[in-house]
């Protein structure tokens, strides 16, 4: 796993360093403490491929004007077999650096012995992290807000993987505590609605789905005249089928006992098949975890209120009025918060507590990422408080806030009702458009940005659907090689890649090589966004280039032979960004 652009910027960096052992040696600049500088790569690429800062910062320490520290610097400085051809000063002091044609070589010659492998780096150095996204209300399906944190979350934990950690996809099943009530107590009521003499004779005569059925039982606005639905119930149309199907397979055997019995024989009939439900729909959006880690194993263990002692001996909380707090002001958060209940049940935060301390501790994960909406804000100090309680280092724990998105059709946004229970799901969303569409648009813009996604956009087979133009790109590369092939004319194993010095072609080249150090950035800022502007530049690229230089009617068989191999180069870089994102590569479009 080679990273060009990295060792050119460590080899430079060694150079300068180097040049100034001389200058220093020679006395030529005071013996002093350099001071930290940059080496970056500039946005105009006429300034050069690398740039440093090191005359600027040393003006200070040297008593020296900075251009004469670059003159000077400029002077000593040995190129002679690096990558570098020659340096240059710019304003007063900037030093710029310019790659030899050799490195652009280099590139496309990498690129093709690593195929599929190419990419990858070693930044992570095989740490453990576990990525934990979308672990949806398992009350009801996913909604649009998962489709997006599905799409972050798995390319996240991909984007990782190819850095070099070992990264985890987990699902954290909230099978325990107040929504489980609240979804027994609305199966409940939905069922008895079924099983009422008027629901028994709709159900027996009336034709049509479930949903017509339903409709019919308990009307348009979500409630019924028999066991009305309270305020704090789920009205989804699932609840209403799962009723309906107990009631169509077991009958009305529940009806006559106590409501506490109805309430926990519904819920483990149905809590399984929602469990079951989301594990499909997932793996249908491409999404496969390594753990589905459940609530009640917390309970179950006593896990749960072992935390809840491990504060209480550490001196961390105080009982006020039956309740049990949380010296949460002594870690910097606003105001102290209840973990156990004068009933004595705890509160929501005490198992995410204990299931971040069974993360962190128990199996051992050197960080623990959890995707989020931004709604979690105020909730990530408190936990992190709690942690930092337990003696865990809470910069163990990161979070990616994110953000709704807008759904967008013919221009106008789509509105979802949530007392209807008609809200978009993720299942709808993958039977309008295409999965490839679906998880390239939610990996657009950085997870904290909003961002409207054009349901006609996703859809439309052209080049202002970026999923579509990438997907182009690469399939115009495999029809001109099956072409040329179909000619008689093969991809080389050798050729003079010196030949590529088209403005178009080195400016190319430059990107491809750019990958390793996008995946690097991408998995240190938690942002698979980087890999999609990556790709859909690639794609800009290359289009340009082939415009440009012609490949099949090359001036010359050499020259037809190098463009070749940069097509290849760049065909296996756009295949290992969308493998990375699994999103398919067709080769015929």
């Amino acid at each position: 796993m080679s990273d060009l652009i990295k060792n050119a910027s460590e080899q430079l960096r060694e150079l300068i360093m180097d040049s100034l052992g001389v200058l220093v040696a020679e006395e030529a600049v005071p013996s002093a403490a350099i001071p930290a500088f940059n080496i970056e790569i500039p946005a105009d690429k006429s300034h050069g491929d690398f740039a440093a800062n090191i005359a600027m910062v040393c003006a200070k320490s040297f008593k020296m004007p900075p251009r004469k520290i670059a003159e000077l610097l400029v002077e000593k400085i040995d190129l002679t077999g690096s990558v570098f051809e020659r340096a240059e000063i710019a304003g007063p002091g900037f030093m710029n650096f310019f790659l030899g044609r050799k490195w652009f070589s280099d590139v496309v010659e990498n690129v093709l012995e690593e195929n599929e492998e190419y990419g990858k780096t070693d930044f992570g150095k095989g740490k453990k992290v576990l990525v934990e996204f979308v672990s949806a209300n398992p009350t009801g399906p996913m909604h649009i807000g998962n489709a997006r944190g599905g799409a972050i979350g798995d390319c996240l934990t991909s984007v990782l993987q190819w850095a070099g950690y070992h990264a985890e996809r987990e699902f954290y099943v909230n099978d325990a505590g107040n929504q489980i009530e609240k979804f027994g107590k609305s199966l409940s009521l939905r069922y008895q609605q079924v099983c009422s003499a008027e629901g028994e004779k709709i159900r027996t005569d009336a034709e049509g789905d479930t949903e017509t059925v339903c409709r019919m039982i308990y009307g348009e606005d979500g409630n019924s005249d028999m066991f009305p639905m309270p305020e704090d119930t789920y009205r989804g149309q699932d609840i209403i089928e799962h009723a309906k199907n107990y009631a169509d397979e077991f009958g009305s055997s529940l009806v006559d006992v106590s409501d506490e019995e109805r309430r926990r024989v519904l819920v483990d009939y149905a809590l399984p098949k929602n469990i079951a439900g989301l594990e499909r729909d997932l793996k249908k959006y491409r999404i496969v975890y390594d753990t589905w880690f459940r609530e009640s194993k917390l309970h179950a263990s006593g896990e749960t209120m072992r935390i809840v002692e491990k504060l209480r001996e550490t001196g961390h909380t105080y009982e006020q009025e039956g309740a049990t707090w949380f010296r949460a002001t002594d870690f910097g958060v606003d105001k102290d918060f209840v973990l156990v209940r004068a009933n004595g049940i705890p509160t929501y935060v005490v198992p995410d507590i204990a299931y971040h301390y069974d993360k962190l501790v128990t199996r051992g994960f050197d960080k623990a990422i959890n995707v989020l909406g931004a709604d979690h804000h105020g909730y990530v100090p408190r936990l992190k408080a709690a942690l930092t309680a337990l003696g865990v280092d809470a910069d163990k724990l990161d979070v990616v806030l994110m953000q709704m998105v807008r759904l967008v059709r013919q221009g106008e946004v789509v509105k979802l009702s949530k007392r209807s229970g008609k809200a978009i799901t993720l299942v709808t969303l993958l039977d309008e458009i295409p999965i490839d569409a679906a998880r390239f648009y939610f990996n657009l813009r950085e997870a904290n940005s909003q961002f409207e996604f054009d349901l006609d956009l996703a859809v439309e087979k052209s080049s202002q659907n970026p999923v579509y133009y990438v997907q182009y790109a690469h399939a115009r590369i495999c029809s001109l090689i099956a072409n040329l092939s179909s000619e008689g004319i093969e991809i080389p194993d050798r050729a003079d890649l010196s030949l590529l010095d088209n403005p178009r072609e080195i400016e190319l080249i430059r990107h491809i090589a750019s990958l390793p150090t996008e995946i690097t950035i991408a998995a240190k800022n938690y942002d698979p966004a980087k890999l999609t502007k990556y790709v859909i530049d690639l794609a800009t690229l290359f289009h340009r280039f082939y415009d440009a230089c012609s490949v099949k009617n090359a001036e010359t068989d050499e020259l037809r032979g190098a463009r070749l191999m940069l097509c290849k180069a760049v065909r296996i870089a756009i295949r290992n960004v969308l493998a990375l994102l699994k999103i398919d590569c067709p080769e015929k479009m």
